[in-house]
């Protein structure tokens, strides 16, 4: 895939959204049924989904992959979208 063009929009983005939003959805409820409260569940279940966010991008760099800036961008939307989730769900509790 070398060569080919980083598309804002592709198969890969939406993956990379998907797997940060799954893992900030899984990391919170992980820790809020570990009794955390609300706003360390929510740094942590963060810092986990933008880590292996980071953490693909510096594989890729490593020689496994392409790494790319936009790939990280929509990290970081499921990762937003993510913790948005989680707010509103607790609000309703």
């Amino acid at each position: 895939m070398r060569g080919a063009p980083d598309r804002w929009f592709a198969r890969d983005k939406s993956l990379h959204f998907g797997a940060s939003l799954v893992i900030q959805l899984v990391g919170y409820s992980a820790a809020r049924l570990a009794d955390a409260r609300p706003t360390a569940a929510l740094i942590g279940a963060t810092v986990l989904a933008t880590s292996a966010g980071i953490g693909k991008e510096v594989y890729d760099a490593r020689g496994h992959g392409v790494p790319s800036w936009r790939d990280l961008a929509w990290d970081g939307m499921g990762v937003g979208v993510g913790a948005g989730l989680v707010l509103l769900a607790d609000r309703r509790e």
